[in-house]
């Protein structure tokens, strides 16, 4: 009954967002607590609620002060280089747009950090998709594969879950794995080079000087229409100001719209109020610091960029109204994201109290047919699809992987083939609604959650079985 249950929540959640009947955050707060009284526990769902908001809390403080930090690092011009060479790249041409995307997401995943990525990502991609109109669920599908496949780098996450759950070496897993893991990426590219032509074919090709000219113009109209109605700001300057998490809301009017649009635009201005050219290589070398300090673990992340954070702050803004106003242009961002977050605590803290998450594992031990047992390996990898998008990597990694391995084991297979083919479902894992980066993608770029995950669930899913695929013939797997 929990395992027809887990799945009917499950199921309840994706069609009604997809379906844009309730928002994502509201739908992860009332179909749990809804199933939870079905389950006949609902007396304990501020405890399910608690254990989740106590799990995934370190998960929000992270998040919050990685958008501060990352948002500033933005503003202060630390990555308008990176923005200019893939302008540079690109030329205006939807399809070197998309491939860019691609490539630009992969670099800056080996940070290991899913949020990150997508932060810098859609600062930088997202004002040439919105002067082009080119569709910008392709920027947040390109985006969430290639930080999928880079994902599995062993200070990413589910290659340290596997080795510990199996008792194994993360090296011993991931670096055999390379191979397969290259191919992978090597489709995300070949598939932003066809939704690219794709793109292309639909919008044709501008030069960057029209979209500059254009830009331009639609500034200056804008800065005439804020004189006439005199709201004119706070003097903390025309800074740029990272892309605000809607969630989709739609309630702003066009001429909004419209007008944050071109303050993304911005972020390119070479003439910012909030750029600090002579701490450039301050700024860089507190972000190399803090990646450093990431990867080799020195202190828990959300430490880190809570002290990153602090520091940015006060050496590029020492005086406290400009702090405060570099907040309060980031505010959206965190209030948004960390909302989510905690609404999807809600979400992971029933599927686990109430034993659905554990029963859903053992069911699909359970229906694999016994002439399979030699080919657990394979069943794994199939499985790590599907898995890992219902349930959050914890759940898989420690819940069902051990029991996964334990039947593969009995006929032969190793726990390290297991253990390398349960990373083959995370490009589809990263666009998970449990996942709480994707709401950074999704709100950064002002993109639907259910239009997001139309788009990229079949282009995930053929990325999985590239991988998947190469994996076994290279006899990895």
């Amino acid at each position: 009954m929990l395992t027809i249950l887990g799945f009917a929540m499950i199921a309840t959640f994706l069609v009604l967002i997809m379906l844009k009947k309730m928002s994502p955050i509201a739908a992860l707060v009332l179909i749990p607590a809804l199933f939870c009284v079905f389950v006949g526990k609902g007396a304990k769902l501020g405890d399910y609620v608690i254990d989740g908001v106590t799990s995934l809390a370190p998960t929000a403080a992270m998040l919050m002060f990685a958008i501060v930090y990352f948002g500033v690092m933005i503003d202060v011009g630390l990555f308008d280089p990176v923005v200019r060479g893939i302008l540079k790249f690109a030329k205006a041409d939807p399809m070197r747009i998309v491939v860019g995307t691609a490539i630009l997401a992969a670099i800056v995943s080996l940070d290991g950090d899913g949020s990150t990525t997508f932060m810098i990502t859609v600062s930088a991609m997202y004002p040439l998709y919105k002067r082009l109109k080119m569709s910008l669920v392709v920027m947040t599908g390109v985006a969430a594969m290639a930080n999928g496949v880079m994902n599995t780098l062993p200070w990413g996450g589910p290659t340290a879950r596997a080795a510990t759950a199996l008792k194994l070496d993360a090296s011993d897993i991931f670096v055999p794995m390379i191979p397969a893991l290259a191919v992978g990426l090597l489709g995300v590219f070949v598939l932003s080079y066809v939704l690219g032509k794709r793109e292309r074919k639909r919008l044709g090709v501008l030069t960057l000087d029209e979209i500059l000219v254009d830009e331009k113009a639609e500034t200056k109209v804008e800065e005439t229409e804020t004189v006439l109605v005199g709201a004119g700001g706070s003097g903390s300057g025309s800074g740029s100001k990272t892309p605000v998490a809607t969630g989709g809301s739609g309630s702003g009017t066009d001429a909004e719209d419209e007008a944050g649009d071109a303050e993304r635009f911005q972020v390119l201005d070479p003439n910012r109020a909030t750029l600090r050219p002579k701490l450039y290589w301050f700024n860089a070398l507190l972000t190399l610091t803090l990646l450093t300090a990431m990867i080799m673990e020195w202190l828990p992340i959300p430490v880190l960029f809570l002290i990153g954070a602090a520091l940015a702050l006060t050496v590029n803004f020492p005086h406290i109204p400009d702090q405060k106003a570099r907040l309060a242009a980031h505010a959206d961002n965190v209030l948004n994201v960390s909302g989510m977050v905690f609404a999807a605590a809600v979400f992971t803290g029933v599927l686990q109290g109430t034993g659905m998450v554990d029963h859903m594992a053992r069911w699909m031990v359970d229906v694999i047919p016994e002439g399979m047992g030699p080919h657990m390996a394979l069943v794994t990898g199939v499985l790590s699809l599907p898995l890992t998008y219902f349930m959050s990597n914890d759940g898989f990694y420690f819940g069902v992987l051990p029991v996964l391995a334990e039947a593969g084991a009995a006929h032969g297979v190793t726990p390290l083939e297991m253990a390398r083919a349960s990373l083959v479902g995370q490009p589809l894992h990263m666009s998970s609604p449990l996942v709480p980066a994707v709401y950074v993608l999704v709100g950064m770029a002002k993109v639907e959650f259910g239009d997001h995950t139309r788009f990229v669930v079949k282009w995930a899913a053929l990325t999985c079985l590239i991988i998947l695929g190469a994996g076994i013939l290279f006899g990895i797997i």
